[in-house]
């Protein structure tokens, strides 16, 4: 019976140290990043990322780069001139750069039309 504790309690060792070495993916990773991570990586982390956006009644906060600016900051040498849902606006002397939460995607308001007059159903 002893023997078999010990094979036991060896298989889980065994399978527990191979489980912590493969490495996981990251489930929240948008689904772009995972075709353009590898080689691609480090060049396109050049630059400032913004990774989230906060947005409260009191204040606006953008985390670039892993550092986190309020609207107004300073991040290097730019200033947080605006924060929004989506994006991130810095200036830097003689210059502004643009930073996306999620790249190519852009917000465009929504056309209402009156379900009556188009006769296509009635309106919701």
């Amino acid at each position: 019976m002893s023997r078999f504790l010990n094979a036991c309690l060896i298989a889980c060792c065994a399978g527990t140290a191979a489980a912590q070495s493969a490495p996981l993916a990251d489930p929240t990773r948008p689904p772009n990043a995972v075709a353009d991570a590898g080689a691609n990586d480090s060049a396109a982390r050049a630059g400032p990322q913004l990774q989230s956006i906060l947005i409260s009644p009191a204040r606006r906060v953008a985390v670039i780069s892993g550092k986190a600016v309020a609207l107004g900051g300073k991040f290097g040498d730019a200033t947080v001139a605006s924060i929004t849902e989506a994006a991130v606006l810095l200036r830097y002397p003689g210059r502004s750069e643009t930073l996306y939460l999620i790249s190519g995607v852009e917000k465009r308001d929504r056309r209402i039309v009156d379900a009556s007059a188009s006769g296509k159903g009635t309106a919701r």
